[in-house]
């Protein structure tokens, strides 16, 4: 199976900081290309791949999005089901699994702008406890001052880009695309928020189905 039409830009190594450890308003999806009237829809079968720099990342994104598409009878897969965290994301390696699979149709997403602001934030009013003990001296008192702070934390706003394009395998030819576009907010340095991912994924599926590209 021949898929090196594929525009060479879909096998950049694009990163996704901005992603992050985010609380999302919920992505903005904008139709880029309408899908063809000669398109070989509704596909069945299809490979699902998120080139992001983070393995875990990737993961999570293409899991949201094979699980809703799962819930309407589409037989999905995650390129990361197939790889390790230290397989290289290639060309040769996709085409690989387009080879392995046979899908009918290959779904790629990939950041395309990220912004972020961060700012470092007190902790709140410390918390103080007393402790007063009388002394050896009339009316004097030994008072003794505990205070609980908690660390500053590092926070930060941003929005990001994502691009998603379907490329049907047999007719060799990208058949649709969107961008969704979300603003974020969070702490950095924590575990990243499974919602952003679970948001993304439903709102891809869900104008896929808007658009006709699989079944209900």
């Amino acid at each position: 199976m021949n898929i090196a039409f594929f525009p060479q830009r879909i096998w950049l190594l694009i990163g996704i900081a901005a992603v992050l450890s985010a609380c999302s308003t919920g992505p903005q999806i904008t139709r880029i290309q309408d899908v063809p009237k000669s398109a070989d829809t509704p596909y069945e079968n299809i490979l699902v791949v998120a080139l992001l720099e983070a393995y875990e990342s990737r993961k999570r994104l293409e899991r949201a999005v094979v699980d809703r598409l799962s819930k309407f009878g589409v037989e999905a897969v995650a390129s990361t089901s197939l790889m390790k965290t230290t397989t290289p994301m290639t060309k040769q390696t996709f085409l690989a699994m387009v080879e392995k699979l046979d899908p009918d149709a290959l779904l790629v997403s990939q950041l395309m702008d990220s912004k972020s602001k961060v700012s470092m934030k007190s902790s709140a009013s410390p918390e103080a406890t007393y402790n007063v003990r009388p002394t050896y001296y009339f009316n004097v008192w030994e008072v003794e001052l505990t205070e609980y702070r908690e660390p500053k934390s590092l926070e930060f706003d941003g929005s990001y880009v994502l691009m998603t394009e379907l490329f049907s395998v047999a007719d060799q030819q990208k058949v649709w695309e969107i961008e969704s576009k979300a603003k974020i907010a969070g702490k950095a340095g924590i575990a990243e928020n499974y919602m952003v991912f679970l948001d993304e994924g439903k709102a891809i599926v869900n104008f896929m189905l808007k658009d006709g590209l699989i079944d209900r």
